[in-house]
């Protein structure tokens, strides 16, 4: 099966897709060395607009808000989780295949995986600016979110009105990953290097999914995924 990176891939896109993504990833390029290297309170909007070589308001046309500039991959991050989930293996739990995505991008070195040598300054800019850990929060709950609609839809259930089971599964994913996310990075920021990270990393994959697995309620056979063979 082919593996979702999140995103569109640029032959699928038209030419004015693809400038527009291309737009959009410049300005967030240029955002990400300013403020790497200033700080994100002492970095303005037209500061970036400049670097990038676009107004303001094209800035604002591609992200809502100064925070998004620096935490640019909130989309990808949601695409992320409900492919996962949707593309499934026949085989495989929602819970499952999620597991199986986070090492994929731990052994990918993707931002998402938690691990890499370059990320923990990414993350003593976010740790220094409270404008950036709130919407780090909010982030979360819009992961939250679309996780659960995911798994009422892998559940058969209406996607727009998860039931209990789904949005219970949902918050304690997210919960058990974003713990197992900040421990490693609170490891790389005293020193941790990335090979020993990735290792310490992966065991807290498979303990946060080992607890989830036990924790929350299992599907019933016939939501183990398409193709799932029926209940006897």
């Amino acid at each position: 099966m082919e593996r979702h990176t999140g995103q569109p891939r640029d032959e699928e896109l038209g030419l004015r897709e693809r400038k527009k993504r291309r737009t959009r990833q410049r300005i967030a390029d240029e955002a990400t060395l300013l403020i790497l290297r200033r700080g994100f309170e002492q970095v303005t909007v037209a500061e970036v607009a400049a670097a990038a070589e676009v107004s303001t308001m094209t800035v604002f046309n591609h992200f809502a808000r100064k925070e998004d500039l620096f935490l640019d991959r909130v989309p990808e991050a949601v695409e992320t989780v409900t492919r996962a989930v949707a593309d499934r293996r026949p085989d495989e739990t929602p819970l499952a295949a999620l597991r199986r995505r986070a090492l994929e991008l731990l052994d990918e070195r993707h931002p998402f995986g938690a691990v890499g040598e370059s990320f923990p300054s990414f993350w003593q800019v976010v740790l220094d600016s409270p404008a950036l850990r709130s919407r780090a929060r909010e982030a979360l709950e819009e992961l939250e979110g679309a996780l659960a609609a995911a798994l009422a839809e892998a559940a058969g259930e209406d996607p727009a009105a998860p039931g209990d089971d789904a949005r219970l599964t949902a918050a304690l994913t997210t919960a058990a990953y974003r713990t197992a996310y900040a421990t490693t990075a609170r490891r790389q920021l005293a020193g941790t290097g990335a090979d020993e990270a990735a290792a310490g990393h992966r065991e807290l994959v498979h303990r946060a999914f080992d607890a989830l697995e036990r924790a929350v309620p299992g599907p019933r056979p016939t939501e183990a995924g398409p193709g799932a063979p029926p209940a006897p």
